[in-house]
């Protein structure tokens, strides 16, 4: 195809797939184990947070479930000391040693103490599943790629505090690149999602085929230009984010 016949337009390779790596919890970094300029893969582990915050949890709980426990044993002893006094008594009303209204107080403390050992053991059942909460917390504190790629920036290092929603890396993925341009409002009617284009990028010697993938329907109120991608083949060329491209576009509407 002629490109003389085509919309010449420069633009650059973005990945479609970047991630800023964060930590749900607060705490100092430590064991980082990536570099800018690493690539990575998916589930690999690229660092760990020392979050006390977790660790006061994990003792809290502990107590807890200690307190949890410490009544429930109470309230089985005094259900059992009960028990013993109402077997007691009932032989002794038998023998007309004491009287049925003793008999029934005790049959009614009994009552009472298997409804609290009862709810002892709620208590305990409550406090440890709170632990297992907490403890499943421990996993947010190693921080792995959710996907392959190479990490472009790496904004902390160890030692460094990390909160919450402040990125400490960058990865981007280099299987979902794009070409991003700009087109001003004069020349949107030669484009359309699906047409096909040409693309070059020099600095690789690529020279491939693509088409429009997306068209970012807000202009730059200063210089009325839209925002369009264009997905490609890079076939085995080495291209990664941030390189130059010319993308050359039909005039006409063909494919």
């Amino acid at each position: 195809m002629n490109t003389s016949e085509m919309l010449e337009l420069s633009g650059t390779v973005i990945s479609d797939n970047q991630k800023m790596v964060t930590s749900r919890f607060m705490g100092f970094i430590k064991n980082m184990r990536v570099s800018e300029g690493d690539m990575v893969k998916k589930g690999q582990v690229l660092y760990e947070i020392d979050s006390k915050e977790i660790e006061a949890a994990v003792k809290q709980v502990d107590l807890a479930i200690s307190q949890a426990r410490l009544a429930l044993q109470m309230n089985q002893n005094q259900l059992n000391n009960v028990l013993l006094n109402l077997a007691r008594n009932k032989r002794l009303l038998q023998k007309d040693m004491v009287s049925k209204f003793e008999v029934e107080q005790l049959e009614l403390a009994a009552k009472n103490m298997r409804d609290m050992v009862k709810i002892a053991q709620k208590q305990v059942e409550q406090a440890e599943a709170q632990k297992e909460a907490v403890l499943n917390q421990y996993k947010y504190l190693t921080i792995k790629a959710s996907n392959d790629g190479v990490v472009v920036a790496k904004k902390l290092n160890e030692g460094d505090m990390q909160i919450p929603g402040m990125p400490a890396l960058v990865i981007t993925d280099l299987k979902h690149l794009k070409i991003l341009l700009q087109v001003s409002e004069s020349n949107l009617a030669h484009i359309r999602i699906g047409k096909k284009v040409i693309v070059e990028i020099p600095s690789v010697g690529l020279k491939t085929e693509g088409k429009i993938s997306a068209i970012i329907p807000s202009s730059n109120p200063m210089t009325h230009k839209f925002k369009i991608k264009v997905s490609f083949d890079k076939k085995s060329a080495m291209v990664f984010p941030g390189m130059y491209v010319k993308v050359y576009i039909p005039l006409e509407d063909r494919q």
